[in-house]
């Protein structure tokens, strides 16, 4: 049914109803009352849970506001080192890897230039790989240990406890008083070391974090997106906690623990996906103070495949899931301040939005339906409100941390909408993990495949590791073309307006699906060219 003249009259009806005083009411035909409120069984069943999912959603918007709030107050109170140390403090360099056949020299060379007395200086390459990698690393350590470096290859037969246990099996055989941790796909400046230790001046710190940079930002536009997420989540989440005295969390890498941080808060432990999370909150629950240097930076790879991108993000969103369920309820029963318990509550849960964003795509279509026949009057008061609570919060987060790291922030404001886009899109693949963590399913440590992609001139689908889409793919494109009705209603209803912010739903689903078929489509076909094209290749002369 289309806005007329009766919906029109009835919103006139409703207007007066809330200025006038209800004697005077009584002036106008009784029926015209009835129309506005009367609602069918039906628009009672979608309404509920779709203004419910809405204000949920909302809440959390209000608090992604308020984390730019408590970022923009205290932005200022960025740490310094109480003193520097008299004795430099052994430092053992941990390096966790699992099938980094591409990047795992880059990581040693990196590393092995960290400027530090070398009698100080420790670096285990925790290899828990099952192919080529294992080979590579082995060679690439005995390089380094000719020239003098105090390094160990530490392979383990087993996978036991993925990353957490590889860390805690390399601390059982560490020398160091603290703990350096990078990832496979992290390139630390040689003056890491000197930048950093001088922090732990101060007895009651248990860690140091620093914030990630981007080697292949420029890539593409995914690896643009996947930046600005980065940027959002170091400068506005852990600048906001961390700044105003609440739990922050140690980001897996480009970190320095404490060793006694570790140890006296229970160690590292692999019931979770993220153990980073896990240890974090159990240590400052501990009375370890943590400390988030955002001036100090750490290059590191972004992933430039779709469906590594996605198991990145789902792992995320399902170790989240896990650590709230395993430390919320001590949190709250614990005797710290509110703040810390409410922002806590915040940051592990937030993922549970993404299945909640699932629900209120399927409600979307019907609720519209209602809401069109019931006239403009109550989606611009209540529907409007919510919708631009939950979701230009996201813009605000997102811009206001562009615009404290770069000169050139304007710039980067186009590529906001696919931001946006991309953030509905990751809502299948995530939601997914949220359910297997809210229903107890375990799943493996999934970890994010890396190529050596430092430039635009480099490619990746020749590579190894390209996992397989399944049917997410599916689904994917199957709320695309759901959305393309939900576009083609609103236009045929002459909404307008609304056809924009629909779009985004429309791009972020098809765009998500389709690359990740894509991705997948040309990896297999580039291969198979490269095995064809080995095989015809005529045998030399012996």
């Amino acid at each position: 049914m289309r806005w007329g003249h009766i919906d029109k009259v009835n919103n006139f009806y409703l207007i007066l109803a809330l200025i006038l005083p209800p004697e005077r009411t009584s002036l106008f035909p009784r029926d015209h009352w009835n129309r506005l409120y009367q609602l069918n069984a039906f628009d009672i069943f979608i309404l509920i849970p779709y203004l419910a999912i809405l204000s949920i959603l909302a809440i959390y918007g209000v608090h992604r506001y308020y984390l730019v709030y408590l970022y923009l107050k205290n932005k200022d109170k960025v740490a310094q080192p109480t003193a520097r140390l008299a004795t430099k403090p052994k430092v053992t360099v941990q390096l966790p890897i699992y099938n980094e056949m591409y990047v795992v020299e880059r990581l040693v060379e990196a590393v092995c230039k960290i400027q530090y007395p070398n009698e100080l200086l420790e670096i285990q390459v925790l290899d828990d790989s099952t192919d080529g990698t294992v080979e590579i690393a082995t060679a690439c350590v005995a390089k380094y240990r000719g020239l003098g470096f105090n390094i160990h290859h530490i392979h383990r037969d087993n996978r036991y406890g993925f990353k957490a246990g590889a860390l805690e099996h390399g601390l059982k055989l560490a020398s160091g008083e603290l703990i350096a941790i990078f990832d496979a796909d992290f390139i630390p400046a040689a003056n890491f070391l000197e930048d950093v230790v001088d922090y732990f001046s101060d007895a009651q710190v248990g860690m140091v974090q620093v914030r990630w940079g981007h080697i292949n930002r420029e890539y593409s536009l995914l690896t643009q997106v996947e930046s600005v997420i980065l940027d959002g989540h170091f400068m506005i989440e852990h600048g906001g906690r961390h700044f105003s005295g609440r739990f922050f969390n140690f980001n897996g890498t480009a970190g320095i623990w404490r060793r006694q941080a570790i140890e006296t808060s229970g160690g590292w432990q692999h019931d979770t996906l993220t153990e980073d999370t896990d240890l974090s909150y159990r240590a400052q629950m501990a009375g370890w103070k943590f400390l988030y240097i955002p001036h100090i930076v750490c290059p590191a790879e972004l992933p430039v495949e779709m469906n590594s991108f996605k198991t990145q993000q789902s792992r995320w969103a399902k170790g989240l899931v896990q650590t709230a369920m395993k430390l919320l309820p001590r949190i709250m029963r614990s005797k710290l301040p509110w703040k810390i318990k409410i922002e806590a509550f915040f940051h592990l849960t937030a993922n549970i939005c993404y299945p909640l964003m699932i629900a209120l795509s399927l409600l979307l279509l019907p609720a519209m339906i209602v809401r069109f026949n019931q006239g403009w009057f109550q989606m611009l008061y209540i529907d409007v409100p919510l919708w631009l609570t939950s979701t230009a919060s996201v813009s605000t987060f997102y811009l206001i941390s562009q615009r404290e790291l770069y000169p050139d922030w304007r710039i980067r404001l186009k590529y906001f909408p696919f931001l946006m886009s991309l953030g509905i899109g990751l809502s299948v693949s995530n939601s997914k993990a949220v359910m297997e963590a809210l229903l107890g399913i375990e799943s493996s440590f999934k970890r994010t495949p890396k190529y050596k992609i430092e430039s635009k001139t480099d490619r990746w689908a020749t590579k190894k590791y390209l996992r397989r889409t399944g049917v997410m793919p599916l689904f994917e494109l199957s709320l695309g073309a759901y959305f393309s009705l939900v576009v083609l209603y609103a236009f045929t209803n002459q909404n307008y307006s609304t056809i924009p912010f629909l779009m985004l739903f429309v791009i972020g689903f098809t765009y998500m699906g389709f690359m990740s078929i894509l991705h997948v489509t040309l990896h297999r076909w580039l291969r198979d060219l490269q095995y064809d094209a080995k095989r015809s290749a005529p045998e030399l002369p012996s």
